[in-house]
């Protein structure tokens, strides 16, 4: 009886202590480059699928993809963005759109993982093949685990 005592007491503990834990997921989606050679697909995927056994703070497997949707990421002109971030509204101006088609997912032990992603000397050579498969820019965002 004892020793059920100690186990459930060490489960309990453990999830108490992993309750505090706030892991983040860091996802990008991009648009790609329409020259982009099959070489440097490959390169990419070997290179993502990498990160987590060079990057501290990187935990388990990267998700790297085609989108099941495309997303669509708009931008305004200077003077336009101005305006409506100063809060005027239906403001008229050039806008663009790029498709977003791809993206990568990761799970980072917490937010300070991150801060330590970007500016790891592994990102940057990562950073290097990334740009060979993508426009640059991404819609970037990050979900903080419960």
């Amino acid at each position: 009886m004892r020793p059920l005592l100690v186990i459930g007491s060490l489960i309990l503990l453990t999830g108490v202590l992993s309750a505090g834990e706030k892991k983040l997921m860091h996802c990008f989606a991009f648009t790609t480059v329409k020259e982009a050679t099959p070489a440097d697909w490959k390169a990419f995927q070997a290179a993502t699928d990498a990160l987590p056994k060079k990057m501290p703070g990187v935990v388990s497997r990267v998700w790297h993809g085609k989108l099941r949707s495309a997303l669509g990421q708009f931008s305004v002109d200077d003077a336009t963005g101005t305006r409506l971030r100063a809060g005027e509204k239906n403001v008229p101006g050039t806008t663009n759109r790029e498709v977003r088609e791809y993206g990568v997912c990761m799970e980072m032990a917490d937010a300070a993982a991150l801060k330590t992603y970007e500016a790891h000397p592994a990102h940057q050579e990562w950073v290097k093949v990334y740009s060979k498969v993508r426009v640059e820019g991404s819609t970037t965002y990050d979900i903080i685990g419960q």
